[in-house]
């Protein structure tokens, strides 16, 4: 089959989060399917810090390969995309986003006629690139170069929705009438996912769970109506992970390499990462980490409850990342109280977070909603036991360890609270404290698999539908 993936951010030419990752993966899992594939993404700035050479194709068109022979195609404009951000600065959003991702879809649609590319799916992914299937189900309806394309749109995170002021309507080229409760409007303003989900063919997001809680008003983000006239066409297919990326046995970054045949390889990161982040260092005290943003959605306000109590369950907590002011404040504060068990890193340090991955003995993931999530298949990798909530991917991938049928693979709470997340912790503890069953919990997490493979199969299956 032809497939075109479209998606604003695509690794490893432009990242600001997950999205980037399954962009760059998932075309390389489908080539080595034998799918024929293509991707297209804007021509930020940016795209060419990547170390790939660019080829220049037509004026406003370029590409690189990836993979075997994937090519990545890049839609170029200096006034949209030669700027620092991608979607916006610290101040806010880039105030002409609507104008800026309007042309990119428009301009992908030229680019597959002008390359003589005639897709049996397009696969779009969040609010970027959802207007794609509304200019084919509009404006190129009668063009019988695509009278046979399908398209699929999966939502990474529903909470962002592409939000506009109804005065520019006028600037995306469609019909007027199409700015209604059935299309385009949302509470007055222009929504791009709302369009993208009325119009697309099938509607996919990151795991089961996370494509039964959009259905609900609770997780919804206003959208659930809409998702429920919609939801025969719409399933969850998780994301896979990267091994080439993401392997202790390989890492450079971290201070020993291990797998689960030796694990002596990840005491040393242990006490490594303890030395390096100013924790007392002992081999047999629990230590905890965190890898993330620092806001609501991750569950921090929970993790800062805990933190106070850290004295009184003989832990270390090792945190990484940036996010609400409010947190930052919070967090330092507690910082300077107890340095010794707690270790507080304002910022985004890929090496840092690849060693915190393999130094600690938990993973903590308190997220409040959690689409898919790729930290808890990591900490499997790299045999960091993950504590979770109940939610979206985390459920999907995670069960609760019972020490006594040695069934399970992590802990869960299941009511969004300080208490449980704590009780979940002290479960966690307690299975620590066993050092002959936690050896083998271990190194039966480090064992799972959640390549791309198996993911890029579904979705195979499902452009085949």
């Amino acid at each position: 089959m032809k497939i075109v993936i479209c998606s604003s951010e695509v690794v490893p030419f432009a990242k600001t989060g997950g999205l980037a990752d399954v962009s760059g993966a998932l075309p390389l899992a489908l080539e080595n399917l034998k799918q024929e594939v293509i991707v297209v993404m804007p021509g930020y700035s940016c795209v060419k810090n990547a170390g790939i050479k660019i080829n220049p194709l037509k004026p406003g068109f370029s590409y690189a390969t990836i993979g075997k022979n994937v090519k990545v195609y890049f839609i170029e404009n200096e006034e949209y995309y030669n700027r620092a951000g991608l979607y916006g600065e610290k101040t806010g959003d880039y105030p002409d986003n609507l104008l800026r991702f309007s042309f990119y879809s428009k301009k992908t649609l030229e680019l597959l006629k002008m390359i003589n590319f005639c897709p049996d799916v397009i696969h779009c992914n969040d609010w970027q690139s959802a207007l794609i299937p509304v200019y084919l189900k509009t404006n190129l309806k009668n063009d019988n170069f695509y009278k046979k394309t399908k398209t699929i749109l999966t939502i990474h995170n529903l909470a962002y929705q592409g939000l506009f002021a109804a005065e520019q309507f006028s600037s995306l080229g469609l019909d007027g009438a199409l700015f209604n409760i059935d299309g385009f409007e949302f509470y007055g303003k222009i929504n791009f996912l709302k369009a993208g989900i009325i119009f697309s063919d099938f509607i996919t997001t990151v795991s089961k769970g996370y494509a039964n809680e959009i259905l609900t008003k609770d997780f919804g983000c206003s959208l659930e109506g809409v998702l429920n006239t919609r939801k025969k066409n719409l399933s969850g297919i998780i994301n896979g992970l990267d091994y080439s990326l993401w392997d202790p046995k390989t890492d450079k970054q971290i201070f020993a390499n291990y797998d689960a045949s030796d694990l002596s390889g990840k005491k040393k990161n242990k006490k490594e990462l303890q030395k390096l982040c100013g924790l007392l260092i002992k081999e047999d005290i629990p230590l905890l980490g965190f890898v993330g943003r620092l806001a609501e959605q991750k569950g921090i306000d929970l993790l800062s409850d805990i933190i106070k109590d850290m004295s009184k369950l003989n832990i270390q907590i090792v945190i990484l990342g940036t996010g609400d002011l409010k947190y930052h404040i919070l967090l330092e504060e507690v910082a300077k109280k107890i340095p010794h068990l707690f270790s507080l890193n304002l910022k985004f340090d890929d090496a840092l977070a690849r060693r915190i991955y393999a130094g600690c003995d938990m993973f903590m993931m308190p997220s409040r909603y959690e689409p898919c999530g790729l930290g808890q298949m990591i900490s499997f990798k790299y045999g960091t036991i993950p504590v979770v909530y109940k939610t979206g991917g985390l459920s999907d991938t995670v069960s609760n360890f019972d020490p006594k049928t040695k069934k399970g693979d992590g802990f869960i709470f299941t009511d969004y609270n300080k208490d449980a997340f704590l009780s979940s912790i002290n479960n966690g503890l307690a299975v620590y404290a066993k050092k002959d069953i936690w050896q083998s919990f271990v190194k039966k997490v480090m064992s799972y698999n959640f390549s791309w493979e198996e993911s890029a199969r579904k979705y195979v299956e499902l452009y085949k539908k």
